[in-house]
């Protein structure tokens, strides 16, 4: 699904990443762990579209993504792509339904099936009844959740999660966890996620290790 190869980034003088290769298999849950520093989330970053590499190149089901302009790459981007990042950046003015179905309404499509759809994502996450809140108003676990389900409302070829657990307890921890299985089970959601959590990645399909910016 998709090949990362020679990906080479540095920020100033920092060598962050240097000429990683990795291939992401479809229907997968792949865990990225390494020490602090080591490069992870901003092999993530590339991944995602949300950074460019100084060199290398990032292939998803053929389409060549960093020869793409700006704009084309960020349409690329909302339909293909889904994000859940540790804090869960629900916006806090909208409530549940109007933030997962954001990315819907940002690529166009009509209000009325964007809520539609986010409405059912809701239900089969077992948010129904916190549809209309506010993210003050939801639990840790919920908020992620929501998360979740907003990444998954434009139906992207892959999740990319950014230490999704770093800010629950153990048991929304868990919870989770046990939903992004069940997604990868009934949905063939492929996941890449990276963390710091052992018990995640020991889980997970496949674990990959970076250290000083290369995969070891």
């Amino acid at each position: 699904m998709i090949q990362a190869r020679d990906i080479s980034k540095s920020f100033d003088r920092l060598e962050v990443l240097r000429g990683v290769d990795l291939d992401v298999r479809k229907g997968e849950i792949l865990t990225i762990v390494g020490a602090s520093g080591a490069g992870k989330t901003t092999l993530l970053q590339i991944l995602g579209t949300l950074e460019r590499p100084d060199s290398g190149s990032v292939s998803f089901q053929g389409t060549s993504l960093f020869t793409l302009g700006d704009k084309a790459l960020a349409r690329f981007r909302n339909r293909h792509i889904g994000f859940v990042f540790q804090f869960h950046q629900l916006l806090p003015e909208f409530t549940m339904l109007e933030n997962v179905a954001m990315p819907a309404l940002i690529g166009g499509e009509r209000r009325s099936e964007a809520m539609r759809r986010a409405a059912e994502l809701i239900d089969y996450l077992g948010l129904a009844s916190r549809a209309s809140h506010r993210p003050a108003q939801l639990s840790g676990g919920e908020r992620q959740r929501a998360a979740v389900a907003r990444a998954l409302i434009n139906n992207p070829g892959v999740i990319l999660a950014d230490e999704p657990s770093g800010s629950l307890d153990s048991t929304n921890r868990q919870e989770l966890y046990d939903l992004f299985f069940r997604l990868r089970d009934e949905r063939s959601q492929t996941f890449v996620i990276v963390t710091h959590d052992e018990t995640l990645a020991s889980r997970s399909d496949r674990v990959i290790h970076i250290a000083d910016g290369r995969i070891v």
